[in-house]
């Protein structure tokens, strides 16, 4: 019965999963290849790409799992894989918004700082905060961030970058137990390796979007001209309702609300994969436009071809002031040099990150192997301080 449900519905679930992962598909790929043509701000717009590019990825991978069932798991590994580097592409896009990473240390270096003008009371309250978080410096991080300053920026850093490498790290690991036949996708038993990859995946995933979130709520501020809310809800929606749609399809099927068969339940989430990046190629239109990359400032080229004149109203006077911004409109740029800076820069910027982040991950590690061995040198010396009094003692006792 469950094989025939599965039958029956397949070809149609092709059908419409295939037109919707086109429309996603040609949608997408247009407005990748207009920022790649009006490529006038390589510091945004190379992880504008890697984020929009998402969609592509995931349409296209599910489609084809959904065609053939046995390439279901090495797509769903590659998908898994480029949903961790797009994480990290969109938090790497909110610092160039700020002004790259210099100028974000200096920002959350004047949110740390407490005004000059401040009630006592208010005072008084700030100190006897001070001295539970210096105390609790994971209170800081989860209830007030913006008091760390520059650490709250390594912690963002390294929470995006850990699930990057978890999640391919996982990926490969799923990979190779399923070769071994002990992976048991969707299976929630003991003896699988299924569960246990989840429970690592789910806790480093919300640990990122949690660092991710309380970067956001320090800067939110300084991101109003970009409309972060509206990026930061299209961005997460895709890779946090994916995850636990999966999640949710196993937990169905695995208590009988929904045929028990891999190839139904696989297919389920390549299906609504499909639909759901056609609407989120729509959402990108609106949310990562081209048109904001079409000018550029005079400095940088010296015919103007376009003014732009806007119009300021005063509240009190009534009084309207006009603001004139001059911009050149940007003549294009070669598409072939734009994927280059991409990929080059932008895989120096993620290599640097990992070594840095694994560094700061064997910090503490190096550390406790050190008082490891220091304990175990003060053991053997404690003990080779008492074998040779024990010596002199019995060479006292021989001679006396």
């Amino acid at each position: 019965m469950m094989s025939n449900t599965y039958r029956d519905l397949h070809f149609p679930a092709l059908l419409v999963g295939g037109s919707f992962a086109a429309v996603a598909i040609c949608l997408s790929l247009f407005l990748i290849l207009q920022h790649l043509r009006y490529y006038t701000n390589p510091s945004e717009q190379k992880w504008i790409v890697p984020v929009l590019f998402m969609v592509p990825v995931y349409a296209t991978e599910s489609i084809i799992s959904l065609s053939n069932p046995k390439l279901s798991l090495p797509c769903d590994i590659l998908r898994n894989c480029y949903e961790a580097f797009a994480l990290y592409s969109f938090g790497s896009y909110l610092v160039a918004c700020l002004g790259g990473e210099r100028r974000v240390v200096e920002l959350l270096e004047d949110e740390s700082r407490e005004p000059l003008l401040e009630g006592e009371e208010n005072k008084s309250k700030k100190k006897t905060k001070k001295t539970q978080k210096q105390r609790n410096p994971l209170w800081k991080f989860l209830c007030e961030p913006y008091v760390l300053g520059p650490e709250l920026f390594v912690i963002e850093k390294f929470g995006l970058v850990q699930y990057m490498i978890l999640k391919t790290l996982c990926a490969f690991l799923a990979f190779l137990l399923e070769l071994l036949g002990v992976y048991g996708d969707g299976e929630f038993k003991w003896y699988y390796g299924y569960p246990y990859i989840e429970v690592v995946l789910n806790f480093s995933q919300m640990w990122a979007l949690f660092c991710l979130v309380q970067f956001y709520n320090v800067t939110h501020e300084r991101l109003k001209e970009i409309k972060p809310l509206a990026k930061f809800i299209s961005f997460k929606a895709i890779v946090f309702a994916t995850w636990w749609q999966g999640f949710g399809i196993a937990l169905l099927c695995y208590y009988g609300v929904l045929p028990k068969e891999g190839r139904f339940q696989n297919a389920l989430q390549d299906f609504l994969i499909c639909i759901e990046m056609a609407i989120a190629a729509v959402a990108h239109i609106f949310v990562f436009p081209v048109e904001p990359y079409h000018y550029i400032p005079v400095s940088e080229c010296g015919k103007i071809t376009r003014t732009k004149t806007t119009e300021v109203k005063l509240d009190e006077g009534g009084g309207v002031v006009e603001k004139k911004e001059t911009h050149v409109e940007a003549s294009g740029t070669s598409i072939k040099e734009s994927v280059q800076d991409i990929v080059m820069d932008g895989g120096q910027h993620v290599v640097k990150d990992v070594v840095l982040t694994i560094n700061q991950a064997m910090g503490p590690v190096e550390k406790g192997v050190t008082k490891i061995q220091e304990k175990l040198l003060d053991s053997d010396g404690k003990e080779k301080e008492e074998a040779e009094v024990t010596v002199e003692s019995s060479v006292e006792k021989k001679d006396q």
